[in-house]
């Protein structure tokens, strides 16, 4: 027995008290997509409130219908704004805690490569494919990264999504030791 660790277990960062790796569940990508609608119809309705504010003015004006349809159609601003809020809202929720509010209903958390928090660089990658580059980032990760079920984007940013464990396996495994 080595005396450096006073008669304990020898620890690992990467695995249990024995040494053994810890076991990191992938989240499915079905779980993935419905964490994505989940929260793709919260900010959309959140967006569609701002934008229908936005507009109110212009409905109660005196415009003739051309002029009303000429401010009705955002063409790309539409697109870049909504893009730019999905992009805010992942970004926050990744970074801060790992879990959006639709990751939070399916009990799935994005994390890096080891199961730990991820940083704001990692978050702002992450996010950004998905806000912006969502069809070609899945299709691409899809075919390159399946392994580990990442898109491109959670390839290049070092993350993947992990499902959690239930709350009661969580608690079953734990040791109290007083100092």
């Amino acid at each position: 027995m080595d005396s450096s660790n006073n008669g304990s277990r020898p620890t690992s960062k990467t695995g249990g008290e024995d040494n053994r790796p810890v076991e990191v569940i992938l989240a499915s990508w079905v779980d993935r997509f419905m964490a994505w609608l989940i929260d793709f119809i919260i900010v959309s309705i959140g967006l569609g409130i701002l934008f229908a504010l936005i507009a109110f003015p212009f409905w109660l004006s005196n415009y003739s219908n051309d002029t009303a349809l000429e401010h009705s159609n955002f063409g790309p601003f539409h697109y870049l704004l909504s893009s730019i809020a999905f992009f805010a809202y992942w970004t926050y929720f990744e970074h801060t805690s790992g879990q959006s509010i639709g990751k939070r209903l399916l009990n799935i958390k994005a994390t890096d490569m080891s199961g730990k928090a991820v940083d704001i660089k990692s978050a702002t990658l992450e996010s950004f494919g998905k806000s912006f580059l969502l069809p070609l980032d899945v299709i691409l990760g899809w075919l390159f990264t399946n392994n580990k079920r990442q898109r491109i984007f959670n390839k290049i940013s070092n993350t993947i999504v992990i499902k959690l464990k239930p709350r009661e396996e969580l608690t079953e495994n734990i040791r109290y030791r007083k100092d």
